[in-house]
């Protein structure tokens, strides 16, 4: 399997199922950060993703909000 054909493959997923394999191949990448993250970001950090990692169904997509705040307002 190619690069090409993994992308294509990857962006059918469900948007919940997208984010996980992002974070997953983010968190692979040996890098150095280039700024420091306060203690209590980091625990924010990690709240935040266990909470998505539990429910997922929390996500929202960001046009469908859009779209939804639009009617509501607009």
């Amino acid at each position: 399997m190619n690069v090409q054909t993994i992308t294509e493959q990857a962006l059918k997923l469900d948007p919940a199922l997208r984010a996980y394999v992002a974070e997953v191949l983010l968190e692979s990448l040996d890098y150095e950060e280039d700024f420091i993250v306060s203690e209590a970001w980091q625990q924010e950090i990690q709240k935040r993703c266990q909470e998505i990692d539990t429910d997922p169904s929390i996500l929202i997509d960001g046009e469908c909000l859009m779209t939804e705040l639009r009617q509501r307002y607009l």
